[in-house]
C-alpha cells in the first residue's frame, strides 16, 4: 500500500498493511526543532540547518529524507504564513537562543530585551510593538497580550474587531496552497489541510499574534470569560467566522479538493489534566452548532475526513465531537483522567479515528528508559491499532531536550510493530 492508501484505510476503519504513522503533518504533530535536528544527525543524514517552519512552538520541517528515514505517511498542506504572519520561504539563517543554526522565513524578525528574552514582531514588523516572548533558557514562544482597553460600556465591543483576521482567501494564497498540496499528492502521502479560519476560539489564536495592532477582546482570560459573561457576542464571531470559512472552502475544494485527505478544523482545547475547561452543556450550547455547520458541508461536499484537535481529559466530551461531525480526534491524552485507551478504543473506536496517543510525551518520552518507551509505544499500537482508525504519532508536539535514543526508541518499535503485521 502507498502511504495514502494506508491512511485512508484507517481512516475509514480498516486494517492496512501497516499503521500509518504522523510526525509534521500537522502543528501538534510535530517535533521541536532541536530534535528534528538530531534525528538527522543519528540516521546519518546530510547535516544542514533545520527551517523553522512553525516558530511559534519552534517546530522543525521534517524533510523528505528523514520522512522516509522515520516512515511518515502524512504532510501538511498549509499557506505561506506562520502563526507570527511571517513567511515559510525565502529562507535565512538564525541563530536560536539555545544555540542551534536554523532556517526562518525572510520576514522573521527577532529582538533581544534587557531580560535576555527573545522577542518576536508580527508579520516581521519592527516598529511595532512585539507579539510574542521566547523567554531566557526556553525552547518555544509564549503570546504577548496586546489587548487593548475595552470599552467601559460593553454595548461598545464591535463585532469586526474580533474578525479582523477573518477574511476571504485571496487568489495567490489559493495558488500556493494548491502547488503544495499537488506536490504532496505525487509524493503519495497522505494530506492533511490547515487553512484556517474555522478555530472557533482556538486560544493560540486568541492574541492574533500574526496581527500588528490587533483589536476587540484577545487576553487570553478576558477570551475565557466572555464566553460566558458575553456569549451573544461570541456566538456572533462564530458565525460570522464560519460564514467566511465555508466560503473560503468551497473555493479552496474547486480549485484542489480531490488533493485532500484531511482537514484539520479546530486546535480549542476543551480538557485539563483531570477536568474541562467548560461543561458539556456549554459545548452543545456554544460550539456544537458551528462545528456542525462546518463538518456538515465538509462531508456534503468533498471526501476529506475532519480533524478536532483537545488536549486534556475529554472523555464526557469525545461522544460530543462524534455527535458534532469530527472524524479524528487528537492527540489523545492518555495521562489524562478518564483516558484510558482500551477503554476509549472499546467506546468510541468504530466511530472516531484516534490520531496519537502513541507515547506519553509529558513523562515517559522525555523521561523514561528506552526500554519503558518501546514497551508503552508497543502497547498503545497493540491497543489502538486493531480494526484501523488509529494513526501513529505521540501526545502532541515532541518537546526539546527529548533524549534522541528515546525518540528513535519509539520510532524503532513502530517498526518493529509493522513488521510483524
Amino acid at each position: 500500500m502507498t502511504s495514502k492508501e494506508r491512511v485512508k484505510a484507517s481512516l475509514d476503519h480498516k486494517d492496512s498493511d501497516k499503521v500509518p504513522v504522523d510526525f509534521g503533518g500537522t502543528a501538534v504533530t510535530g517535533m521541536h526543532a532541536s530534535c528534528v535536528e538530531a534525528l538527522r544527525k543519528h540516521y546519518g543524514l546530510k547535516q544542514e540547518p533545520v527551517k523553522l517552519y512553525e516558530p511559534y512552538q519552534c517546530l522543525g520541517w521534517i524533510e523528505d529524507d528523514l520522512a522516509e528515514a522515520i516512515g511518515v505517511d502524512v504532510s501538511e498542506v498549509s499557506g505561506e504564513r506562520t502563526m507570527f504572519g511571517t513567511k515559510k520561504s525565502g529562507w535565512k539563517e538564525w541563530k536560536t537562543p539555545w544555540g542551534q543554526l536554523v532556517l526562518v522565513g525572510s520576514d522573521f524578525e527577532t529582538m533581544v530585551d534587557e531580560k535576555g528574552d527573545t522577542l518576536s514582531f508580527p508579520q516581521g514588523d519592527r516598529s511595532v510593538a512585539p507579539s510574542a516572548r521566547l523567554p531566557s533558557g526556553g525552547y518555544f514562544f509564549d503570546a504577548i497580550n496586546r489587548q487593548p482597553p475595552l470599552p467601559m460600556d460593553e454595548a461598545d465591543l464591535k463585532l469586526e474587531d474580533n474578525l479582523e483576521e477573518f477574511a476571504p482567501i485571496s487568489d495567490v494564497d489559493i495558488a500556493y496552497i494548491k502547488t503544495r498540496a499537488e506536490a504532496v499528492f505525487r509524493s503519495g502521502k497522505a494530506s492533511v489541510g490547515n487553512f484556517g479560519g474555522t478555530g472557533l476560539g482556538d486560544i493560540a489564536l486568541v492574541p492574533a499574534m500574526n496581527l500588528k495592532a490587533p483589536k476587540g477582546i484577545r487576553d487570553v482570560t478576558e477570551w475565557y470569560v466572555s464566553t460566558v459573561a458575553r456569549s451573544d457576542l461570541v456566538h456572533s464571531i462564530f458565525q460570522k467566522e464560519v460564514d467566511i470559512a465555508l466560503e473560503n472552502l468551497k473555493r479552496i475544494n474547486a480549485s484542489f479538493g480531490d488533493k485532500i485527505d484531511v482537514i484539520f478544523i479546530c486546535g480549542t482545547d476543551f480538557g485539563t489534566q483531570d477536568s474541562t475547561f467548560c461543561s458539556p452543556d456549554t459545548f452543545n450550547e456554544l460550539y456544537r452548532p458551528y462545528y456542525r455547520k462546518v463538518n456538515d458541508w465538509v462531508h456534503a461536499n468533498t471526501p476529506w475526513k475532519t480533524f478536532k484537535h483537545s488536549c486534556g481529559s475529554i472523555p464526557n466530551f469525545i461522544p460530543l465531537f462524534i455527535e458534532a461531525g469530527f472524524d479524528i480526534i487528537n492527540p489523545v491524552q492518555a495521562s489524562a483522567k478518564g483516558m484510558d485507551p482500551a477503554w476509549l478504543k472499546k467506546e468510541f473506536g468504530k466511530d472516531i479515528v484516534f490520531w496519537g496517543g502513541g507515547v506519553n510525551t509529558q513523562a515517559t518520552l522525555p523521561f523514561g528508559t528506552p526500554e519503558q518507551v518501546r514497551a508503552e509505544v508497543l502497547e498503545r499500537l497493540r491497543i489502538f491499532s486493531p480494526g484501523g482508525g488509529f494513526v501513529f504519532d505521540a501526545i502532541h508536539n515532541v518537546q526539546a531536550l527529548t533524549p534522541t535514543a528515546n525518540i528513535v526508541a519509539m520510532l524503532d518499535a513502530v517498526k518493529e510493530f509493522n513488521g510483524k503485521r
